[in-house]
């Protein structure tokens, strides 16, 4: 199906949306105008194949058919899921769509994609815009660590004037922004940590990391820790390092061993080498291993796991570097090092990963979250708020 849209006060011509081909969304995102765009690995049509349970939809806005992507200015990956005992589906774009958010005529291509989606038979949307909100560099984090205290609370940061301006016209138009200002309402993480790679060597990027980092890397070297590239095959290693490393840090994330297969099947079917486990050994032994993720020129450190014992030896250090290297060797302009918590309260357990992240000396990036909003329709309203009922009961 297509939506038609006219944007004749603006002097534009209508905008189209189609569904288009994996193969035509794949070559729109590595077109000059798509990696513009700066795509992240979730709205690539690989991670439908990752997401059980859901209907994918490619979509793609442009004057033709959709067959080609040069004539694209933007796609989106839909995920549907259906809501229990009706035919309506919730929408969800994980991070996307993958548009220009620049355009300060939100209108001309988040319209018709709403259109689109209820015509689908989707009663709410949620989607993640791509621009940043905030930052705050790794000193003046740790400067501003203290009992009760939150990165929010520390206001030596830098606003982004277009995550800003976002923000205000999606409230404009009714759209919620999951959670509030807490952000507890996000299925993404709503702050993520990012190391900046670009204009540094390989020098400067060891010359960055805190003294503690350093010397934990080098205590890792001396103890022989062994860094390698691994493959499916060491799957269930991370798995159960993994359940290991939940129990220990407090958190769950309840993704099974065929989760991660299929995800790395998967994301490596569509580029090879797309998705990396990285695992560090001991004396034989697997103690840590890490997951990492390419796309064009940005790299995400996805997830890590570490065995209890033998901590000492510094297996995670030794990973991290080894990984922040071949993102840099690979040409990433950013290392992201993915979700942390807000908290800087050292007595809260949740600051522990932030404050091994801040080690690395990069800054902490507040996105614009997640958003979300019921379609047009009485009935579409009632059933976003029973949704969000049955949300809450879960």
């Amino acid at each position: 199906m297509s939506v038609l849209l006219t944007t004749a006060s603006r002097g534009r011509q209508e905008i189209l949306l189609h569904p288009v081909s994996a193969d035509v969304y794949r070559a729109f995102l590595a077109s000059r105008a798509g990696s513009a765009l700066a795509p992240g690995f979730l709205q690539y049509p690989s991670w439908a194949a990752v997401k059980e349970g859901w209907h994918a939809r490619l979509l793609g806005w442009g004057p033709g058919t959709g067959g080609r992507a040069d004539e694209l200015s933007g796609v989106a990956l839909v995920l549907l899921r259906q809501f229990p005992g009706t035919r309506k589906y919730f929408a969800y774009l994980p991070e996307g769509p993958v548009a220009d958010w620049a355009d300060a005529d939100l209108d001309s291509w988040l319209t018709p994609l709403l259109r689109h989606l209820r015509a689908e038979g989707a009663f709410a949307v949620r989607i993640g815009p791509s621009p940043d909100y905030r930052r705050w560099d790794a000193a003046g984090l740790k400067a501003g660590a203290g009992p009760g205290r939150r990165v929010t609370d520390v206001l030596d940061c830098e606003v982004d004037p277009l995550g800003a301006a976002v923000a205000e016209r999606l409230r404009a138009r009714g759209w919620q922004r999951c959670g509030g200002d807490e952000g507890d309402g996000d299925a993404q993480p709503r702050f993520v940590f990012r190391v900046p790679l670009a204009g540094r060597s390989v020098d400067d990027l060891w010359s960055g990391l805190s003294q503690e980092w350093r010397r934990n890397i080098r205590r890792a070297h001396r103890s022989l820790v062994e860094v390698t590239v691994g493959g499916a095959d060491e799957l269930p290693d991370f798995h159960r390092l993994l359940r290991i490393t939940e129990e220990r840090d407090g958190f769950r994330l309840g993704r099974s061993l065929d989760y991660y297969r299929r995800q790395f099947a998967a994301l490596n079917a569509e580029e090879p080498g797309r998705m990396r486990l990285y695992v560090a050994r001991h004396r034989g032994e697997i103690l840590a291993a890490h997951t990492m993720i390419t796309v064009g020129r940005r790299v995400w450190y996805q997830t890590g796991a570490s065995a209890d014992h033998r901590r000492e030896v510094r297996p995670s250090n030794a990973l991290q570097w080894r990984m922040v290297r071949d993102a840099h060797a690979l040409g990433a302009e950013v290392y992201d090092m993915r979700g942390v918590s807000s908290v800087l309260d050292p007595g809260d357990r949740a600051f522990g990963l932030l404050r091994w992240k801040l080690g690395t000396r990069g800054r902490v990036v507040e996105t614009l979250g997640e958003w979300e909003t019921p379609l047009e329709g009485t009935a579409n309203h009632a059933l976003y708020r029973a949704f969000q009922m049955y949300l809450a009961r879960r």
